[in-house]
C-alpha cells in the first residue's frame, strides 16, 4: 500500500493589481521571493479580467493594490482577485492597501450620507479577504469596520527617523493641522525627545469638498523650525494655508511630514508656491515624476510592509514593529 504524504508547509504569495506594481515589486524583493505571474486587461467596456497563472491552493496569499487615482478600478481591481484566490482555493488572503479608499468618509457629517470606509471593508470581506494590512488609516475606528483581523501599520518611525536627523530638536515643535491630529502631534512629540506641539485652529464646511479655513494658531511657534504634521496631502489647501500662518507668527522655517502623497489638482503647484522648506512623504501611492519637485522627499514604505507580511506569515507579531514588544 502505498503511503499517501500530505505537506503543511506554507507558501508565502505576493500579489499585485495594475495599479502601482513598482510598490510590491520593492516588497516581493524585501521578501526574497517572486510575485505570482497575473493575467489581467480591461474589456471594451471597462470591465476588469483577472487570472493567475499559477496554482495558488493553499497559499498564504498577500494581495499589494494601493488605491491610487482612479480610486474605484484599482478597488475593484483587488477586490476581483481576492475572489479568484478565494475560489482557486487559496488558504488565507490579506488585502493589503497602504493608501485604504474612501477613509475619509468614516462617519455620516449630515443626513442621508454613506458611511463608505464601512462599505469598503464590507465588500473585501464578501470578496473572501481574511486579513487587511494597512498605513495610517484617515481614523482608527476603520479597523472596527471589518470583522477580522487588521494591521494597522504607522509610517511614523520611519517619518521621524528622517525629520530627527534634519533638524535641530532644541528648536524644533510638531504642528497639527487641526484639532483632530493633536494626538497624532504628540506621538511625533514622543518620538523626537519631548519636543513642544502647536496646532491650527480650523473649520471646514462639510458640503464643500477639499476646502478648509485656517484660522489662529495655538502655541508658541516664533523662532521655531514648525513640522507640520498629517496623514495625507490631497490638494494641498489645509497645508499650505497652515503654512502661511505658521510664518505669519514667527515661524524660521516650516517642513511638511505626511503619509500620503495623494496630490490631486492644484496640490503640486500649491507646494512649489509655498515658503515650505521641504515636503516629506512615504510612497504609498505612486508619485508620476511630473508631480516630483526639488522639495519633495518620498521615503520608501516597502521595508515596513514586508516586514509586516513576514511577521504576519510566520504568525508572529505585527505589533512588535512598532512597540519593541512581541
Amino acid at each position: 500500500m502505498s503511503e499517501l504524504r500530505l505537506s503543511s508547509e506554507k507558501r508565502l504569495r505576493i500579489f499585485t493589481g495594475r495599479g502601482y506594481p513598482e510598490l510590491a515589486e520593492d516588497v516581493a524583493a524585501e521578501l526574497g521571493i517572486p510575485i505570482t505571474p497575473t493575467s489581467a486587461y480591461d474589456f471594451a467596456n471597462g470591465e476588469i479580467f483577472v487570472r493567475f497563472e499559477e496554482s495558488v491552493r493553499g497559499s498564504d496569499a498577500f494581495v499589494i493594490q494601493s488605491h491610487a487615482a482612479p480610486v474605484n478600478k484599482q478597488i475593484m481591481e483587488q477586490l476581483i482577485m481576492v475572489d479568484a484566490l478565494k475560489r482557486a482555493s487559496a488558504k488565507r488572503i490579506t488585502v493589503v492597501a497602504p493608501f485604504y479608499g474612501y477613509a475619509r468618509q468614516d462617519k455620516k457629517h449630515r443626513g442621508r450620507e454613506p458611511i463608505s470606509a464601512r462599505l469598503m471593508a464590507d465588500l473585501f470581506k464578501t470578496a473572501g479577504a481574511d486579513r487587511l494590512m494597512v498605513v495610517d488609516l484617515h481614523t482608527s475606528q476603520i479597523q472596527g469596520f471589518f470583522d477580522g483581523p487588521v494591521d494597522h501599520l504607522f509610517a511614523l518611525p520611519l517619518l521621524t527617523n528622517y525629520v530627527g536627523s534634519k533638524v535641530d530638536r532644541s528648536r524644533l515643535t510638531i504642528v497639527s493641522p487641526d484639532s483632530g491630529r493633536v494626538r497624532v502631534a504628540e506621538r511625533w512629540s514622543d518620538m523626537l525627545g519631548g519636543v513642544p506641539i502647536a496646532f491650527i485652529h480650523k473649520t471646514r464646511d462639510p458640503r464643500i469638498p477639499n476646502e478648509s479655513v485656517t484660522g489662529r494658531v495655538v502655541g508658541d511657534v516664533k523662532g521655531q523650525t514648525c513640522v507640520v504634521i498629517d496623514d495625507m496631502i490631497d490638494t494641498a489647501g489645509t497645508i499650505t494655508k497652515a503654512v502661511d500662518a505658521l510664518f505669519e507668527e514667527g515661524a524660521s522655517e516650516v517642513i511638511v511630514a505626511a503619509t500620503h502623497a495623494v496630490l490631486s489638482g492644484p496640490a503640486v503647484e500649491r507646494l512649489k508656491a509655498s515658503r515650505v522648506s521641504e515636503v516629506v512623504v512615504t510612497n504609498t501611492l505612486p508619485i508620476p515624476e511630473e508631480s516630483k519637485f526639488d522639495r519633495l522627499t518620498i521615503l520608501s514604505i516597502a521595508p515596513l510592509l514586508g516586514r509586516a507580511i513576514r511577521e504576519v506569515f510566520e504568525d508572529g507579531s505585527v505589533t512588535s514593529l512598532f512597540d519593541g514588544h512581541s
